[in-house]
């Protein structure tokens, strides 16, 4: 996926090319055919080869994934706040900054 979100649009062979040669062909087609499958990238054709690029942002699937775990808790509310009391103060600076603004476009 860091190789989808880096550089967009890319083949099977681009995508090897960009991690490195230490996986095969039918591993990255494998991969790919599997993050297709669970709608994380798109596919299309270009003359023979298919190439491949993410759905999403990296931003947006780390916020889908926070949510999934969120999901996940039986207390939703205690999670977020085990979440809040862990995270970064730069990052709770920004997140308290961001709710500020948010309570005056209300």
């Amino acid at each position: 996926m860091d190789a989808l979100w880096d550089d967009g649009l890319l083949s099977i062979r681009d995508v090897i090319t960009r991690i490195g040669e230490k996986h095969a062909y039918t591993t990255i087609a494998t991969v790919l055919g599997n993050l297709d499958r669970k709608e994380l990238v798109v596919s299309e054709r270009e003359g023979r080869a298919v190439k491949y690029a993410a759905r999403c942002t990296r931003e947006q699937h780390t916020a889908r994934l926070m949510e999934v775990a969120l999901d996940t808790s039986r207390d939703r509310a205690t999670a977020i706040l085990h979440f809040v009391d862990s995270i970064d103060p730069i990052d709770l600076k920004l997140l308290r900054d961001y709710l500020a603004k948010q309570d005056t476009l209300a």
